[in-house]
């Protein structure tokens, strides 16, 4: 089911590389702090592996590599824990920012140009002073190949 952004909906923001997005407060259960990753050995792109989070078991989506965004090693990365379902995943990015309105009439759709990741993620825009918001559909970026066990 995709979720979409309907009448002000509020939305989690958070920087990969230089990009600001935004997931529903709704599918957001916590922001963490950078934990420990147990690497799993042949997992698929984008998957960083497996964290404990307080006994259960989280799958790390890492958001640079699913974007197709580079890296920036210096940085000290944050966990975006969202539920899909009866599943935790905890999304890796660079900053976390503040929670934001989002209404209706402020989102825009994506730009016809965008193509790969992106495109297939993403709702819609929202435009902020310092740039665009690209507001992402949890559901969908989950559904990528090889994300659920």
């Amino acid at each position: 089911m995709t979720t979409a952004i309907a009448g002000t909906d509020e939305v989690v923001t958070f920087r990969v590389g230089s990009q600001w997005f935004g997931v529903a407060v709704l599918h957001v259960q916590e922001v963490i702090g950078h934990q420990r990753i147990a690497r799993v050995p042949l997992a698929a792109p984008g998957i960083a592996g497996l964290l404990n989070l307080r006994g259960q078991i989280v799958t790390a989506i890492d958001l640079h590599q699913r974007l197709e965004i580079p890296h920036a090693t210096s940085e000290s990365l944050m966990n975006v824990v969202v539920r899909d379902g009866d599943e935790l995943f905890a999304l890796i990015v660079d900053e976390v920012g503040d929670v934001a309105p989002v209404p209706s009439d402020a989102l825009e759709p994506l730009p016809a140009n965008l193509d790969g990741a992106w495109s297939r993620v993403c709702t819609g825009v929202v435009r902020l002073e310092q740039g665009l918001l690209a507001v992402v559909d949890v559901t969908r970026l989950l559904d990528e190949s090889n994300t659920r066990p």
